[in-house]
């Protein structure tokens, strides 16, 4: 029989049922009808916010986000946590807050598998950083669901990658490339050798790999203001290697050569073209037998879904991604949907949405449509991707990317400042989004408050 569902503070954690043992099932209570979010990243945490404060006084519906962070970090902005350009502790927000502000039920865990038929998800045990367990494992039942759990880096079977190379999917790996990025600054300082350079090779040109490039260098020019006196520009050796023919391959071709033109400027080797064939603990090796040094490697080339969703018996594509409906329904399941980059969308015109913030924000807005519309027994509205184009941030350096659909008649290109704002309104819209506009207002005034008083690069 399973368990009786545990009782919750509003800002703290479970207690009750979910402590008992491993094998224990949390079950919705009464008659109500829990739907799960798993992750909370840009599209989740918007789903279950439009879903909290849609259900928050419906007594017969229970919203449960489930994620293995406390908190949430906007993805697109790892590459400035790895290189200390922002402080992740700032711009962190805790899930449990939202939770209490909108409605919804927070529960900490991983997810590792899903039992399709008898509607259940299976979480690992939680521990800390010392690797005590906080929780156990534990089974938690639901009525609707809605996986959102991103991607991770593909490493295509290359020897060394896993063993070797950073990669960006998680705020504990963007940290942990700061503490490394950081260390290599000292140590290179510390040589007094204006010969001396720390050399940093970044497979994948991609969204990830050219803002990651730019942002150490605009690093790097800072140093002198924070007393590392033999670090200069010249002494980082950066090199950004990409199998396709240009940088950004999934963008129109102006956007990638601009790009390119930019960081060769600034100083950055660029490798189009070229496959790695191997990773060793100080190189990148390539398919033509060119050894690239490597002090720290990167790996951002390519995206695939977690492989436990394929293992749960969802429909998969070759990237491991869920394969769903023109409702985002997951194939064969009327009661699971799947959005984000974990989810395979293929548009009417056979195109695949592209794994980017707008589109899991667009899915976001439209299956919280649809399990409302299911709640109320209407029919469900089709997903339709709208491009609104791209835009790539060098750091200070420039913002390069088009704008297109509702924004502008036709595509525009466009760089520098009005690039810039645009660019940074994004981030702004998922604030607004998540915390509601009047408080984005407040989190902006924050930030100014915040920058004037801090160091603007986080080299600790």
């Amino acid at each position: 029989m399973a368990a009786p569902a545990p009782t919750q503070h509003p800002d703290g954690p479970a207690t009750g049922g979910v402590a008992a043992a491993e094998t224990e099932t949390l079950a919705a209570a009464g008659d109500a009808h829990r739907i799960v979010v798993i992750g909370g990243g840009a599209g989740g945490l918007e789903l279950v916010v439009k879903l909290g404060r849609k259900f928050r006084r419906d007594a017969g519906v229970e919203v449960v986000l489930i994620d293995k962070n406390p908190t949430h970090i906007w993805k697109p902005l790892f590459h400035e946590v790895a290189t200390g350009s922002m402080n992740s502790y700032h711009d962190e927000a805790s899930y449990r807050m939202l939770a209490r502000k909108h409605g919804f039920r927070f529960l900490l865990g991983r997810a590792t598998a899903i039992d399709l038929d008898a509607r259940r998800i299976t979480l690992d045990a939680v521990r800390d950083g010392d690797g005590n367990e906080m929780m156990p494992g534990r089974k938690i039942d639901y009525g609707t669901l809605a996986v959102c759990i991103g991607s991770l880096s593909n490493d295509f079977g290359i020897p060394g990658v896993v063993t070797y190379s950073k990669q960006l999917d998680s705020r504990e790996q963007a940290e942990r490339f700061h503490k490394d990025f950081t260390s290599a600054l000292h140590r290179v300082n510390s040589l007094e050798d204006a010969s001396s350079v720390l050399s940093i090779a970044i497979v994948g040109g991609g969204a990830t790999g050219v803002e990651l490039a730019a942002d150490m260098h605009n690093v790097v020019q800072r140093l002198r203001e924070y007393g590392f006196d033999h670090f200069s520009g010249d002494s980082l050796k950066v090199s950004i290697v990409e199998a396709a023919p240009i940088l950004l391959p999934r963008l129109p071709d102006r956007i990638g050569v601009s790009v390119q033109k930019e960081l060769e400027r600034i100083g950055v080797n660029v490798r189009v073209g070229t496959r790695v064939s191997e990773v060793t603990e100080t190189a990148v090796v390539t398919s033509e037998g060119e050894t690239l040094p490597a002090d720290l490697s990167v790996w951002a080339a390519g995206v695939k879904a977690p492989d436990w969703l394929a293992a749960s018996g969802f429909p998969v594509d070759r990237l491991g991604r869920v394969e769903v409906s023109d409702d985002l329904k997951v194939r064969g399941y009327d009661n699971v949907y799947a959005l984000g980059d974990c989810c395979a969308f293929t548009a009417k015109d056979g195109t695949e949405v592209p794994p980017r913030a707008q589109a899991a924000h667009q899915m976001a807005a439209v299956t919280a449509r649809n399990i409302i519309a299911e709640r109320k027994g209407r029919h469900l509205k089709p997903f339709v991707y709208r491009d609104f184009g791209s835009l790539v941030s060098l750091s200070k350096f420039s913002t390069i990317g088009n704008l297109m659909g509702n924004l502008v008649r036709g595509t525009v290109f466009v760089e520098g400042w009005i690039a810039r704002l645009v660019y940074l309104s994004l981030y702004r819209m998922h604030q607004a989004s998540v915390h509601g506009p009047f408080s984005t207002l407040l989190i902006m005034l924050g930030d100014r408050i915040y920058k004037a008083t801090r160091a603007e690069v986080k080299l600790h």
